[in-house]
């Protein structure tokens, strides 16, 4: 492992293999953490990955020509106005660089330059690694929780930063 963050850029539509490979990596590794399935996304024809690539706001962590990290930014229908982290992930192999900060500061520029003051997203409240990440980055919890749609047994809890 090496100290230094991988190289982070926004994502466009030429990216879709590498999304779908982060992704569903992500959700091999850590299903608990996000709102779909391996199964169910692992289902999409090329098509909609092209499409999420192509009209989603993703950010991708790349080392050596291979994406190693992922992140996405968007809105909340139940915050209308508000910015949202969503679906952060590092391969193993970057866990302990800088590569997750990298990632969520390019999402936190995003909403900047959308006049957003505050970052939102949730966080499993079963994955204490991801909640003890956010909270170094500076997230503290709002103390709203709600339960996953696809799964009710789990629960996740919002957390916000202020943007500076």
């Amino acid at each position: 492992m090496t100290d230094s963050p991988a190289d982070v850029r926004r994502a466009s539509s030429e990216d879709w293999r590498g999304l779908r490979t982060i992704r569903l990596e992500s959700l091999s590794d850590t299903p608990e953490a996000y709102g779909s399935t391996y199964g169910e996304s692992a289902a999409w024809p090329d098509e909609r990955w092209h499409a999420a690539a192509a009209q989603w706001t993703y950010f991708l962590a790349e080392r050596d020509d291979r994406v190693v990290g992922m992140v996405s930014g968007g809105t909340n229908d139940h915050r209308p106005g508000t910015r949202w982290l969503y679906g952060l992930y590092v391969t193993p192999s970057e866990r302990g660089t800088k590569t997750a900060a990298r990632l969520v500061e390019a999402v936190g520029e995003w909403a900047r330059t959308l006049g957003a003051a505050q970052l939102y997203l949730h966080v499993t409240s079963s994955v204490a690694r991801a909640r003890a990440f956010y909270e170094k980055m500076g997230f503290v919890p709002t103390g709203d929780t709600l339960t996953m749609d696809r799964d009710p047994s789990i629960t996740l809890l919002t957390m916000v930063l202020e943007l500076d």
